[in-house]
């Protein structure tokens, strides 16, 4: 039996295969119900106890020695097997495609632009916010609707806590931290993604992605801020284009304004997207409200500023007439590749 085992020991050392199929074979043969170590096993029921701690070392060592050969050529048939290519030298060659930008990346860019030639730079922050950033320095009551469950997704939220872990709703908190970090005069603008609890539609989203402005120096005025909308408009739309700013309230400007611009999907005729009115609203701005300064260490008695926000999606929908803003998030091939060209 000892010899017998040699022997076998032998054939699996020596064993070479160039196929799956052989491999098998050889599993089988050696591993199998009826295998060469099945029938071992059952000889060496017989043996004697003396010689039982030889020979049954001898046998673990051929089966793990035998199993080990098996995995050692299955993986290579399996790497030689991924790295060899069937090659037709005859076949045509093809144009590798271009990818393109996205977009809302495209807009998002022409936006940062035409504000950098007003002498605004970038600034960016966190996307998971503190209350504090989002709602408290922004002069945000307690019982603020925008604070509930409905409107924001809370990362970490524990009851009587304070100042909870979020998701932005606004890239304002952005502008707190540049308040925080330096005094006026301040020129800023701040692009990213911001999150809402809202129903997913044609016309809005829970997630979308936001470009704000700040501008906080002495003797700042609501003209500033209307001729500072009114040239990025046009700049954008082109110069036919027409705005409209309609009182409203935000906790952290005064006075407040809804920025609406005249629709050029339907041609201020009304449609789907515009609800009929002929105008889409694509932000809201205003004056920075001096809490709102204070609470940032900036003296509201020296210095003022306005505010805007703009939501990028809607404003795409506007420039390239794009009657669903879902479609952004989808991935289709189709819909991307009609920005090719403006890249």
């Amino acid at each position: 039996m000892k010899t017998r085992i040699e022997n076998l020991l032998s054939e699996v050392e020596a064993f070479t295969a160039d196929s799956a199929q052989k491999v098998e074979e050889f599993r089988i043969k050696m591993l199998g119900k009826k295998g060469d170590l099945t029938l071992l096993f059952e000889e060496f029921k017989q043996v004697s106890g003396e010689m039982k701690r030889e020979l049954g070392q001898k046998i673990n060592e051929l089966k793990n020695r035998a199993q080990g050969k098996i995995n050692e050529l299955r993986e290579t048939l399996e790497n030689s097997s991924a790295t060899t290519l069937s090659l037709d030298s005859s076949r045509p060659g093809t144009a590798d495609s271009m990818g393109t930008r996205h977009p809302v990346a495209v807009v998002r860019n022409e936006i940062l632009d035409i504000f950098s030639r007003l002498g605004f730079t970038v600034a960016e922050g966190p996307e998971v916010e503190d209350d504090w950033h989002v709602f408290g320095a922004l002069n945000f009551p307690p019982e603020h609707p925008a604070r509930d469950m409905q409107d924001t997704f809370f990362v970490e939220k524990k009851e009587g806590e304070e100042n909870p872990i979020l998701l932005r709703t606004h890239t304002s908190s952005i502008q707190v931290r540049a308040m925080q970090k330096q005094q006026p005069p301040i020129r800023i603008v701040c692009p990213g993604r911001v999150y809402r609890n809202e129903a997913v539609s044609a016309r809005a989203h829970c997630m979308f992605h936001q470009v704000e402005g700040l501008y906080v120096d002495q003797n700042v005025s609501f003209a500033d801020l209307k001729q500072t909308l009114l040239y990025f408009a046009k700049e954008l739309f082109g110069q036919n284009v027409e705005i409209r700013l309609r009182p409203s309230f935000f906790p952290f400007t005064e006075p407040s304004a809804e920025m609406d611009v005249s629709c050029s999907i339907c041609g201020g005729k009304g449609c789907n997207i515009c609800k009929g009115t002929g105008w889409l609203e694509v932000g809201g701005c205003g004056m920075v409200d001096p809490n709102v300064l204070e609470s940032c260490n900036i003296d509201s008695k020296k210095y003022s500023g306005f505010a805007f926000g703009f939501g990028v999606e809607r404003i795409v929908m506007l420039k390239y007439q794009v009657r669903d803003l879902r479609l952004y998030f989808e991935n289709d091939v189709r819909f991307l590749k009609q920005f090719a060209a403006a890249i």
